[in-house]
């Protein structure tokens, strides 16, 4: 058992490195506030979803070894990722219902205190703007308590990817971190509403982060109003 563990660390080392390698050929990442991802310890980091590089991003923002790794269902059909799956002990996701078996599990590891990166809406967003959210994250801190990490990012949008690629132009990424917060425990009653305004208000911090542009569904949220209220007048020392 510990020399399987041993191999599934070293191999998402040896990810990792091949990764960022490939990311620094491919792109410029503009990214602040990465202190803000706890070198230990159980946190949700959560984001905005715009293309398949999100996936990369997440293995190379952190050099934690106990990352939660989590896979669409639907790449199960393809033998190279049901490999990589088994050699991350990464978990397969469906995305399309309230996928308890996997929510338990990653409940279990973040209990143990690693570290999981979920995007929220569950799906790419094909116009680059913000969809709903979905509450599986919600419900995975109030179970937890672990800290939620909002973090916005643009530029990895995949005909955006493709467009400046296939005319060999770099690209221009950009991954801002937001302050962690936590959320209530989750109560015996109105389960649906709590984890509604739970889901709201982790997306809302995330499209303050984010252009205008890019915040979709969220863009007039009363919540959204707020925090960027809150924003300006701490940047304005009002």
């Amino acid at each position: 058992m510990e020399s399987l563990y041993n191999f599934g660390t070293m191999f998402l080392k040896i990810l990792r490195l091949v990764c960022r390698f490939i990311l620094r050929i491919i792109a410029r990442v503009d990214a602040t506030e990465m202190e803000r991802i706890p070198a230990n310890g159980a946190c949700l980091a959560v984001s905005n979803h715009l293309g398949r590089l999100d996936a990369m991003l997440a293995m190379v923002l952190s050099d934690r070894d106990d990352i939660i790794m989590m896979i669409a269902e639907k790449y199960q059909a393809y033998w190279i990722w049901r490999w990589v799956a088994r050699n991350l002990d990464a978990l397969w996701l469906d995305r399309h219902t309230t996928d308890f078996r996997t929510l338990r599990e990653v409940q279990k590891r973040l209990k143990a205190g690693g570290i999981a990166a979920i995007a929220p809406e569950g799906t790419r967003s094909a116009t680059g703007q913000m969809q709903a959210g979905k509450p599986g994250a919600a419900y995975l801190a109030a179970k937890t308590g672990a800290p939620i990490i909002p973090m916005a990012i643009t530029g990895t949008g995949d005909k955006e990817v493709y467009r400046r690629l296939k005319r060999f132009r770099r690209l221009d990424i950009t991954i801002r971190v937001g302050e962690p917060f936590t959320v209530s425990p989750l109560p015996r009653h109105n389960k649906d509403e709590f984890l509604q305004q739970a889901t709201d208000e982790m997306m809302c911090r995330i499209a303050a982060l984010l252009p205008p542009q890019h915040r979709g569904v969220y863009a007039t949220h009363p919540r959204l109003q707020e925090l960027l209220q809150n924003q300006l007048e701490k940047e304005t020392g009002d």
